[in-house]
């Protein structure tokens, strides 16, 4: 139900790696809307009086690129006339970025139902891309990053509440108060927290940070805008790239250490990784590849002071940030049955989770970073995604398939898409980079930072990146979709580090001895099985 007094406010979310620069929303509410270089920045919680403006310009987007309701999916195929007849009750456990889009695109579609949304979190949904980028810098507030206007979706809200098991064969999810919430289908989406320092006392030093909800990022703020002397910043994925950025646009000193040969290697490869290196260091960050940190040191009144390093150094530094990676939400369905460990929670291309026996289960279905589905573009290798435009695209084919027979479910088929802002710089890309065997830079140049990157595996188009060239994204992902040829002319090896792969840690044990009797459980540590 609308809120009173709401009628005005309008919040703001932008596709990121849709956005390709032209810049109209820039012209039509300039108050809202930014350019700095190919970057756009823009308010997310804007005036009310800037509600006309911020209209016009999301109506005179060429991309669709500016999303402000939730409840308006854009770029699904029309639904069929009378919208859904479905009457069934559906629960959805996480309240995040797929949460809010599945409940959200199930109501568009015309479900009138019993809907539910569990969420661990306190308050309304929030975007978690501007956490590691305008709130550090102190252009947003925490309070700010709220997504628009889910509490408009007719919803029972469960905020606060976090899910501790699922019992499949009665129907119920169980809530950490004693509760049982009954559903007749249910969407897993609890995505994922950020990696802890392994040593928990350490961990537990002033001055050492993670980032992934909107408290971890208030808390980095005010830490960074204390001025510490020197920031440690403990992995050089994105996350730990994008923090760097900010801290030398800050004008803080800053060292990173990352354990691979390179920032950004084990998502773009060593090719792209290098140039990323380059970047870094040319911005003044003091960057240390091929090492880790092998413990952090407080002084007297538990403060930190300074890190230890795998080659013998130390650094001096008073605040650290563990960007270590993710890890996927899942403890709460062990003894479910589903197909779900370390590696996410197993579903079809349709989003319908799969059970210890691999079976396809029809009333529980997976969105957003904790699904591992099968992609066909992609020889139908498992992947699970933690990206923006992931979670937003299988919400949405997730919650239509809850609601639709199966001769009107859709295949979840969207070709991966990713952006990051970082020392003045818009990195893109689409496809899956590490599935690939050559790279070539077929635009620009990588000395200049300004190029595109196309990735190949045996011959055929499977990724491309672009550095400050995003308007080619939509040529490349047309490419990959048409599988067509790969431009091997230059090209080189792309470097990807091996992985390992997170089911290899899956050992299962079969029981019974007739057909209908024989069935699946997962062997746990110490011998016990799910």
């Amino acid at each position: 139900m609308s809120r009173p007094g709401t009628a005005d406010l309008v919040r703001v979310v932008v596709d990121l790696t849709r956005c390709q620069g032209y810049g109209q929303c820039v012209f039509l509410a300039p108050e809202v809307f930014r350019m700095r270089e190919e970057v756009l920045l823009y308010d997310l919680d804007p005036p009310a009086g800037r509600r006309d403006h911020v209209l016009r310009a999301a109506a005179a987007c060429p991309v669709q690129a500016i999303h402000l309701d939730w409840r308006e999916s854009r770029n699904l195929p029309e639904t069929k006339p009378g919208g859904s007849t479905y009457e069934g009750r559906i629960v959805i456990v996480g309240g995040s970025l797929a949460g809010a889009r599945a409940a959200g695109t199930l109501r568009r579609e015309g479900f009138t139902g019993p809907l539910t949304v569990i969420s661990e979190e306190e308050g309304e949904p929030y975007d978690r891309p501007p956490l590691s980028k305008q709130v550090l810098t102190g252009q947003v507030a925490p309070e700010n990053t709220r997504l628009p206007r889910l509490r408009e979706v007719e919803v029972e809200w469960l905020a606060g509440t976090p899910a501790t098991g699922l019992d499949v064969a009665a129907k119920k999810v169980l809530l950490a108060d004693g509760r049982e919430i009954p559903f007749d289908r249910v969407l897993l989406a609890t995505g994922t927290r950020a990696r802890p320092w392994p040593d928990e006392a350490e961990a537990k030093l002033k001055g050492v940070h993670t980032l992934r909800s909107a408290q971890d990022a208030a808390g980095l703020r005010e830490a960074l805008a204390a001025g510490p002397k020197r920031v440690l910043i403990l992995g050089a994925g994105f996350t730990g790239s994008e923090i760097a950025s900010v801290c030398r646009e800050l004008d803080l000193p800053v060292t990173v250490v990352e354990r691979g040969s390179a920032p950004l290697v084990s998502a773009l490869g060593g090719v792209i990784g290098d140039v990323a290196a380059e970047l870094q260091r040319a911005h003044g960050v003091d960057l240390r590849c091929d090492t880790t940190v092998t413990s952090l040191e407080g002084d007297a009144d538990g403060r930190l002071r300074k890190a230890h390093l795998s080659d013998g150094s130390t650094v001096e530094a008073d605040v650290a940030v563990v960007a270590l990676g993710s890890v996927r939400n899942v403890e709460w369905l062990e003894g479910s049955g589903l197909a779900a460990g370390v590696w996410g929670v197993t579903c079809d291309a349709g989003c319908r989770a799969v059970d210890i026996n691999g079976l396809v289960l029809d009333d529980v279905f997976v969105a957003g970073d904790i699904a591992r589905f099968p992609h066909p573009l992609y020889q139908y290798q498992f992947m699970t995604l933690e990206h923006w435009g992931n979670a937003v695209a299988q919400a949405e084919i997730a919650a239509h398939n809850m609601i639709s027979d199966q001769a009107h479910r859709w295949p979840h088929v969207s070709v991966p898409v990713f952006w990051s802002s970082q020392f003045g710089v818009n990195i893109k890309s689409v496809g899956v980079p590490t599935f690939a065997d050559e790279i070539a830079v077929t635009q620009g140049s990588t000395a200049g930072h300004r190029f595109v990157a196309a990735y190949g595996y045996q011959g055929r188009i499977t990724a491309a990146v672009t550095f400050d060239q995003g308007m080619w994204l939509e040529h490349y992902q047309r490419l990959i979709e048409q599988a067509a040829p790969f431009p091997s002319e230059n090209a080189t090896p792309v470097r990807v580090p091996e992985k390992l792969s997170a089911t290899a840690e899956a050992t299962v044990v079969v029981t019974g001895h007739d057909p209908a009797e024989r069935r699946v459980s997962l062997l746990l540590p110490g011998g016990r099985t799910s």
